[in-house]
C-alpha cells in the first residue's frame, strides 16, 4: 500500500501538553475507525509549529478526506517513492 507524508502547519504544536496530543490522537483514530482499514496512521513527528504524519493509504484523496473529517490541516501530502536508511549504504 502506498505511504504518504503529511505536513500539518499547527502553530505551537511543539508546546502542546500530553493531554492535547492525546485528544488530537483520539480524534484521528476516531476518524480512521469510521473510514475503515484501508487508511492507517503509522506515526507522527511533532516539531515547533508543524506535525509530520506518516500514513498508509490507497491514494492521496483518502489522506485528505481524513484531514477534512478530523479538522486537521493537510498543507502538503507527498507520496513516498522510496525509503532509505543506513542499511541502504551497505
Amino acid at each position: 500500500m502506498p505511504k504518504y507524508v503529511i505536513e500539518r502547519e499547527i502553530p505551537g504544536a511543539g508546546s502542546f501538553t500530553p493531554e492535547q496530543l492525546k485528544a488530537i490522537s483520539q480524534t484521528s483514530c476516531g476518524v480512521l475507525s469510521k473510514m475503515g482499514p484501508e487508511i492507517q496512521w503509522v506515526h507522527s513527528y511533532v516539531t515547533a509549529d508543524k506535525i509530520y504524519c506518516v500514513y498508509n493509504a490507497p491514494n492521496e484523496e483518502m489522506v485528505r478526506e481524513h484531514a477534512k473529517q478530523g479538522g486537521f490541516p493537510a498543507n502538503s501530502v507527498s507520496k513516498v517513492s522510496q525509503i532509505i536508511d543506513p542499511v541502504t549504504a551497505e
